[in-house]
């Protein structure tokens, strides 16, 4: 077991900021197109986190011309740049999965202050 733990430390992201469900984030991802590459951000709330370790996953959701657009981050990927918070949310759950039905600022997140 020390083995698989002492592999999976290697590959983790050590300067990660603080980040819950419900914090509005920016995460620049590394885009390769053909033989250029190119950094790309993406900026929503976080309506989910699962996993743990070097799986680690965050769901990220934002609307762009009222259109819902989710995108699943592999935290500790070698693809992903940085990771920022934004704002923080108070949220009450674990998971945010009702968002999807809200529209127009039904949809916001309350700030933590």
């Amino acid at each position: 077991m020390d083995l698989v733990k002492t592999l999976s430390e290697q590959h983790m992201k050590p300067e990660l900021p603080p980040m819950n469900v419900g914090d509005t984030v920016r995460v620049t991802v590394r885009v390769k197109e053909g033989n250029r590459e190119r950094n790309q951000a993406f900026e929503g709330t976080i309506i989910a986190k699962k996993h743990g370790g070097v799986n680690e996953t965050i769901t990220v959701r934002r609307i762009s011309y009222n259109v819902g657009c989710e995108k699943v981050f592999p935290v500790h990927s070698p693809t992903i740049i940085s990771i920022d918070t934004v704002r923080r949310g108070r949220v009450r759950r674990a998971k945010l999965y009702y968002l999807r039905d809200k529209i127009g600022k039904k949809a916001k997140v309350k700030e933590r202050v």
